[in-house]
């Protein structure tokens, strides 16, 4: 497993290592004792899944404090632009995004600490993405930014996605008011 750092305090790739042979590939997508040797100590109390069609933008999403969320992220099947916004008041990268595409070829991963707003649009039909969190989900605790706000100028590669109602009338960051 290889752990890459990505500029955004906490924010963190992770490549794991696959075992590929004639009958498919085999690989750890999470192992506690190794993350805890690079100091990576989160507990997971939740497991989420979503399957979408080519074209379906979720973000950008975050809960606020004391329901705030690590999330592990990975592709089951397909591939994903996978975005993320710093909204820590005190960080460097405050207002700052990040972006990676996530598929089922490399298994690479993707470690949000709280803090962020996240978002990812599906590059292919069917695509299944999977996360673990650190917390639990508090509907009364839900905050997002629009996944189109000309202030955080994130480059997505789609003109037209397929997104909620929920996220047609996200908060503009101009006016945001940061939780963390």
């Amino acid at each position: 497993m290889e752990i890459l750092e990505t500029g955004f305090k906490g924010l963190l790739i992770i490549k794991p290592k696959v075992f590929k042979d004639d009958r498919g590939f085999f690989f750890e997508s999470y192992n506690r004792e190794k993350m805890k040797e690079i100091g990576f100590d989160e507990t997971f109390v939740q497991d989420n899944l979503s399957k979408s069609q080519k074209g379906v933008l979720r973000g950008m999403h975050f809960q606020k404090p004391p329901y705030a969320q690590g999330k592990l992220i990975q592709v089951i099947k397909g591939a994903v632009l996978d975005v993320v916004v710093d909204i820590r008041k005190n960080s460097e990268t405050y207002g700052q995004h990040f972006s990676i595409e996530i598929d089922d070829k490399d298994k690479n991963q993707l470690y949000v600490p709280e803090g962020f707003a996240h978002g990812f649009l599906t590059l292919e039909d069917n695509t299944i993405f999977s996360y673990k969190c650190t917390n639990n989900y508090n509907k009364e605790a839900e905050g997002a930014l629009m996944w189109n706000d000309p202030d955080l100028n994130i480059s997505w590669p789609i003109e037209n996605p397929i997104i909620s109602e929920k996220d047609q009338v996200a908060d503009a960051f101009s006016g945001f008011v940061s939780p963390f």
